[in-house]
């Protein structure tokens, strides 16, 4: 298979942070002004205050996000206190699924990395990906100012923060990402990968997108994310013309602006094959799809049906794919859909994404399914399996099940499972390239 990936790939440092080192962090902050942001999440970084407040929010929700850092002297802070303490590693979410495609069999991919260092260049997969302008990448600025690096926090189940009035125990696993990315918060294409793109598009098979969570409001030069988007969208159309049998499969993201996240969601719907998202980002289209956020977001089965049905309904999206941490799933407008093929492809994401989360690894493909045999199998899961198989008369598939939702054709399966995740960082673009490479490769057979 040959794959395009486009737009954003980073240097992520990974750190993981315990509850006593929060607190520490609290005690010289100004702890007033963290506890009032707490209450009210800014969702953007304009302070250490607002850093902290992302933090505790998520550690305390058990929840992930990404807030994007507006000013430099905080990224320089955080840079400095942690950058020589994190592991580093590839980062971004077509970065990360680029480099799963390459390791997982792909014959080609082709990555969009917008300014290559040698640094960035070091943690791409070695087997089967070409970028463009790799060979005349920077190596004046190798560390510095021109590499984006995103700070990743990952934080453990159990882990305790104590702070005046704040008492708290993280309930399960997350992430909470503080980024500085100027390049890939505006979609900015390495001219070498688009001219790439346009001489080769029709040999293709497939292309994954992602990035679009990263956009401003508002840019240094007067533009707005509307300007870069309607870039993107051109983009998008002139690929699509040169291969009409081209699948374009976006990963959502966590948007920190609801109107943007509605706005890039409708206006990609029309033009791409399907879009991936996780419970988070599906309760942030509230407004679209009218269902309760917070019974998305305990991901119950149902209300995710309804959500995503309305939001095909409303968008004219052909196909969504919602992954969370306990199942996997799918609603297609179309019902003559190969149902055993979508959910073997499901089954290879799953397996991929959890013995990355246990080894911090990929893996050959031939060597997956006896790693995977650590793993356990989710019991809400497996749980919101049987409550779909008995209110739809669905067919049950292996540890899946398919079937028709109100006119769509709907898939389902439970996540495997980690005790002691490496780190929780790209499970979700994980599951979506592997289950993306699998699905072309699967149509082709």
């Amino acid at each position: 298979m040959k794959i395009l990936c486009a737009y954003n790939a980073n240097v992520d440092a990974l750190y993981s942070i315990t509850g006593e080192e929060v607190s520490a962090m609290l005690a010289s902050a100004d702890g007033a002004d963290v506890m009032g942001k707490i209450t009210t999440p800014t969702g953007v970084i304009n302070s250490i205050s607002d850093f902290l407040a992302g933090l505790l929010f998520c550690m305390k929700e058990g929840t992930g996000a990404e807030w994007l850092i507006h000013e430099p002297e905080v990224f320089k802070r955080l840079k400095d206190q942690f950058i020589h303490r994190s592991k580093l590693r590839m980062g971004g979410n077509m970065g990360i699924m680029a480099n799963v495609l390459s390791e997982m069999g792909a014959e080609l991919v082709v990555p969009n990395v917008v300014n290559p260092t040698e640094r960035q260049l070091s943690f791409f997969s070695k087997k089967a990906i070409y970028i463009p302008g790799s060979d005349s990448c920077s190596t004046e600025a190798i560390y510095e100012d021109d590499e984006p690096i995103h700070f990743v926090f990952d934080f453990k189940k159990g882990e305790h923060v104590e702070f005046g009035y704040l008492s708290f125990t993280v309930p399960r696993e997350n992430r909470f990402i503080a980024t500085y990315d100027i390049m890939n918060m505006s979609l900015l294409v390495n001219p070498l990968f688009e001219k790439y793109a346009i001489q080769h598009a029709g040999e293709m098979d497939g292309m994954l997108i992602s990035g679009f969570h990263m956009m401003l409001d508002t840019y240094p030069d007067g533009s707005t994310f509307v300007d870069k988007l309607n870039k993107v969208l051109e983009q998008l159309q002139m690929w699509g013309s040169m291969n009409t049998n081209l699948p374009m499969h976006v990963e959502f993201g966590h948007f920190t602006n609801k109107d943007m996240a509605l706005h890039v969601f409708s206006k990609l719907s029309p033009l791409v094959s399907s879009i991936g998202m996780n419970e988070d980002e599906l309760a942030m289209l509230n407004s679209v799809h009218e269902v309760n956020a917070a019974k998305i977001l305990q991901m119950d089965i149902f209300s995710i049906l309804e959500a995503v049905k309305r939001s095909l309904l409303a968008s004219g999206l052909r196909k969504m794919i919602v992954h969370t941490r306990e199942y996997v799933f799918s609603m297609s407008r179309q019902t003559d859909l190969d149902v055993e093929s979508q959910l073997e492809a499901m089954s290879f994401g799953v397996t991929c994404a959890g013995i990355f989360a246990s080894t911090g690894h990929l893996y050959d493909r031939n060597k997956l399914w006896s790693i995977s045999s650590v793993l356990k199998e989710s019991e809400f899961g497996r749980t919101q399996v049987d409550r779909f198989i008995e209110a739809t008369k669905a067919v049950r598939f292996g540890r899946g099940a398919a079937g028709i939702y109100d006119g769509r054709q709907v898939c389902i399966l439970p996540t495997l499972l980690s005790d002691n995740p490496v780190s929780t960082v790209g499970l979700g673009d994980t599951v979506t390239a592997s289950m993306f490479l699998r699905e072309l490769e699967l149509r082709q057979k």
